[in-house]
């Protein structure tokens, strides 16, 4: 839906992480205001920052820091994990390699999907078979990242049953065979500083404005460099700053199916003028690849009776726009 939000709501969600797995949770007014305030964040923004979410301070840093380190080093360094068709699309990408609308982005990255056995899927997920790349600097990169993923992964699946609730579903709406295997992403991203960019090759843009693909992202961006935009429907571009304490939260295209319209997907981009260097790490929170996603009945109550959407297979649309993202 949309509309001309000038800023990004903040929602605590600490009292309702207590209680959002409690079935004895009925009428708590606590959980019931934040579910509230999740619904008119998604109607009015599709974007908001959660505060009070349970992940480690010294955690949160302790990945950015990671992230820092790795892209701090000699390019030969870093391109022994290259991404390639052959891994998967996982690993590491150069400045410009990811492209977005047809232009190259001005950031480096580190790719990681769920990792994918060999024939699982059949042919849909061929393209995406394979394990993660993790470099060998910093020692403790694989470890880090792995416990960040598993704590996000069970903080996304939570916000996700408050989200079920505040369209009128039961909590567990994305659950079982839509989203209780999700096929989580993360990319781990750097933004140059442009005078480091060589000027043939450089733009102010460090990642085009464009839809997240799938139900919710969580971003964790370096404080104190203000880099995240997000349109509203009038057109403006609204700044989502960095919060310390919070992440940033974003609804995909998979939840505008599923709520037949009511959530909306926001187009967001990134413009870099920093004078320091920046890391941004993305959190996807995915359907699961083979889940059909369509309109809910609920929803669709609730949209005039029809669905707006026709069913999609989440690894059909993942597969279609990852190849067409990435050059070499």
């Amino acid at each position: 839906m949309g509309s001309d939000f000038q800023a990004i709501p903040i929602i605590d969600i600490s009292a309702f992480l207590e209680k959002i797995d409690d079935p004895r949770m009925g009428d708590d007014k606590e959980l019931l205001e934040v579910i509230r305030q999740l619904d008119d964040a998604c109607k009015e923004a599709g974007f908001f920052y959660v505060k009070g979410h349970g992940i480690p301070d010294s955690l949160v840093k302790e990945v950015k820091d990671a992230t820092s380190k790795f892209f701090n080093l000699p390019n030969e360094e870093k391109v022994k994990i290259k991404m390639t068709p052959a891994s998967g699309y996982r690993g590491y990408q150069e400045v410009a390699e990811n492209i977005t609308l047809g232009k190259p982005d001005m950031h480096e990255a580190i790719d990681c999907y769920r990792e994918m056995e060999a024939g699982k899927y059949g042919a849909l997920g061929q393209l995406l078979e394979g394990s993660n790349l993790w470099p060998d600097y910093p020692s403790n990169f694989k470890v880090v990242m792995e416990e960040y993923i598993c704590l996000l992964t069970d903080l996304s699946r939570k916000i996700m049953r408050g989200i079920a609730l505040a369209l009128g579903g039961p909590p567990d709406a994305f659950e079982g065979d839509r989203a209780g295997d999700s096929f989580w992403v993360m990319r781990l991203i750097g933004y140059p500083v442009l005078s480091d960019i060589p000027e043939l090759q450089r733009t102010e843009t460090g990642c085009g404005a464009h839809t997240d693909y799938g139900l919710l992202t969580l971003v964790n961006q370096d404080d104190e460099i203000n880099a995240l935009q997000v349109r509203n429907r009038s057109g403006e571009w609204i700044s989502a700053p960095p919060i310390p304490g919070t992440f940033v939260c974003n609804i995909g295209d998979m939840l505008k199916i599923w709520s037949n319209g009511l959530y909306e997907s926001t187009l967001h981009r990134v413009i870099n003028n920093s004078p320091k260097y920046r890391v941004s790490v993305a959190f996807f929170y995915e359907p699961n690849f083979d889940a059909a996603v369509e309109p809910f009945d609920f929803c669709m109550q609730k949209t005039g009776g029809t669905p707006k959407f026709g069913k999609v297979v989440y690894g059909e649309h993942l597969v279609g726009k990852v190849g067409n993202n990435f050059r070499y």
